[in-house]
């Protein structure tokens, strides 16, 4: 996707948010603020984004988003429990209606058997819980950060529109060709 592409995307999430008074913070690790910039990027878009945090290092995972000292040692940067906890701790150190957290490895270097390079988890966490989407990017570094926060605005879009109508923060799957996307973890 392409930045006017994911720009658009944050159009329609912005005016869903605006018209049903949803909040909205951001928790990044290998996308490096850009679903911030794509979301602030729209004029107005203060009605609504209320911050994020670049966690790149586990240090600042554990002290701006709360994400336990035991999580990482027991799972790594690169997991659904830090997804999950990064999530949550944006959502809570922001008090927003809905928060994104990915963590991820972008590229080239930096992947094992066990988690290659594309490896990323996504959360959205929200007042109902949250949900965790693993995805294996084909790309390059350049392209999985921008794969990823497509999927983060459209995972983002979908919470948001399932609670304008009244119903549980859920998430979409990845759209077709971007990535092979399974939920990583159920609802909290």
């Amino acid at each position: 996707m392409d930045e006017t592409t994911l720009v658009a995307l944050a159009e329609r999430l912005q005016a869903r948010c605006l018209e049903a008074g949803l909040t909205v913070a951001t928790a990044e690790s290998c996308t490096g603020g850009l679903v911030a910039h794509l979301l602030t990027q729209v004029p107005g878009s203060s009605g609504y984004v209320l911050g994020g945090v670049v966690a790149y290092a586990d240090r600042i995972k554990a002290a701006m988003l709360a994400v336990p000292q035991s999580t990482l040692d027991a799972h790594g940067a690169v997991s659904a429990q830090v997804a999950r906890a990064m999530a949550e701790g944006a959502r809570g150190r922001f008090g927003s209606d809905l928060a994104v957290a990915i963590t991820g490895i972008a590229g080239p270097d930096g992947g094992s058997m066990a988690k290659p390079v594309g490896l990323t988890y996504l959360a959205i966490a929200g007042p109902d819980g949250t949900d965790v989407r693993r995805v294996v990017w084909p790309g390059d570094r350049i392209a999985n950060k921008w794969s990823s926060a497509g999927l983060a605005l459209e995972m983002l879009l979908a919470a948001a529109g399932a609670l304008a109508a009244g119903g549980p923060a859920v998430v979409a799957s990845a759209a077709p060709g971007t990535g092979t996307a399974e939920t990583a973890a159920g609802r909290s």
